[in-house]
């Protein structure tokens, strides 16, 4: 008997593999840099959790010899690596269940707990109440005085969990005065171990939840709660703040407005793969009508209340400009927009910004925000970021070529 596929690209797999083979990567083909750790080599698919494990191996053990030590700064950045690969390494089982998905995410929980024992500052657990006696996991990263401050929600992608951002040994919020809470919405990561799928309004609420929450916090002051997204996150955090109106300001970067459009369609097979198992489902035609159809921020951005920053690549294939522009018209708040020249989809290490992440400069334009230096407008900005400029400061304000529904070229 011919195994039935689970999606009708699923006949592509050779070539992800093929990809991943020759280009060290299953997405994101844009980028030149490899999403294999530095020395390995995954010939295809199948070796992907192996390699990542092996490099999770590793990173534990130098850590672990340098906590033994008291070299904390040593054992706090290996294990960020330890968590990055252990992340990594169970994220690409897309199956409920899977023995090997249990004990690696267990590896990673493990690290988590490990280096808060050599973190410069302290990170807190935090288990929100949600659906059921179920809960939405988060890491709680406060600033080492826990002073009474602004936090940044990040909202993770489609392919991260609430690990991958800040990193303690560098974390860029906390060097701007910001308590960070990263989230484990629905479909991602604890979610995915306790089945809480990534249908409906289901992260909307998730989202609405960890507000509240934050509100009690008297580290957290309430009245200065940002909202940061990325990549599958930016159309996220958009909804939610169209849903629930108590953040001060919302940033939607690394753009993927409408997923319905392109991510589960043009690009990667890898992407709609992975979607099914975090929303739960096994049936294509179903899942296309039941979850993917109502997957956009059109109908939603007029409901945003708070002022807004969106960014983008010009050719990010996951959000062609044309849609961010769209998505810009359509806010009725004071915003703000970023397109990055002749970038693509993620926004890391971009020689438009020195070889910075885009997340420093979110942080900056966040810490201006809270300290009244920079107050977007209604009528809003769109700023043109030149690849080897000087970056969002500078004169680059710019008048979109495109108009609504007009192909960019």
């Amino acid at each position: 008997m011919i195994k039935k596929l689970r999606t009708e690209r699923d006949n592509q797999q050779w070539m992800l593999d093929l990809a991943l083979n020759m280009r060290g990567r299953v997405q994101n083909f844009e980028r030149d840099d490899a999403e294999v750790p530095a020395g390995k080599r995954a010939r295809n698919y199948r070796m992907y959790p192996k390699i990542w494990r092996e490099a999770g191996e590793r990173h534990e053990r130098l850590a672990k010899l340098a906590q033994e030590r008291g070299a904390h700064s040593s054992a706090t950045y290996h294990f960020d690596h330890a968590i990055e690969a252990y992340r990594m390494a169970q994220h690409p089982i897309y199956f409920d269940d899977h023995p090997v998905k249990t004990y690696l995410y267990g590896k990673l929980t493990e690290m988590v707990d490990l280096r808060t024992k050599s973190a410069p500052y302290p990170i807190e657990r935090v288990e929100v109440e949600f659906d059921d006696g179920k809960t939405i996991s988060c890491l709680l990263h406060l600033l080492p005085d826990r002073r009474r401050a602004p936090v940044v929600i990040y909202v993770p992608g489609m392919d991260q969990t609430k690990e991958v951002f800040p990193k303690a040994y560098h974390n860029i919020g906390i060097e701007r005065g910001f308590h960070v809470l990263a989230m484990d919405g629905p479909g991602q990561g604890n979610s995915n171990i306790q089945k809480i799928r990534a249908v409906g309004d289901n992260y909307e609420r998730a989202g609405a939840a960890v507000i509240s929450y934050l509100k009690t916090r008297p580290e957290i002051d309430g009245d200065k709660i940002a909202i940061y997204g990325i990549s599958m996150g930016s159309y996220w955090s958009l909804r939610l703040s169209s849903y629930d109106h108590r953040a001060a300001v919302v940033v939607s970067s690394v753009a993927c407005f409408n997923p319905n459009n392109t991510i589960f369609t043009v690009s990667s097979p890898r992407f709609k793969q992975m979607f099914m198992y975090m929303a739960g489902y096994d049936d294509e035609e179903r899942f296309d009508e039941e979850v993917a159809k109502g997957m956009t921020v059109r109908g939603h951005l007029d409901k945003i209340k708070c002022p807004t920053l969106l960014v983008t690549g010009e050719f990010d294939p996951l959000c062609p400009l044309e849609e961010a522009v769209e998505a810009f018209e359509d806010l009725k708040v004071p915003k703000e927009m970023w397109v990055f020249e002749n970038q693509y989809h993620p926004l890391w290490s971009i020689s438009n910004l020195g070889g910075m992440d885009c997340h420093d400069y979110v942080f900056d334009w966040l810490q201006g925000f809270f300290n009244g230096t920079n107050q977007p407008t209604t009528e809003g900005k769109v700023a043109y970021i030149k690849e080897h400029g000087d970056g969002p400061w500078c004169d680059n304000e710019w008048e979109p070529t495109v108009g609504r529904g007009q192909a960019y070229f």
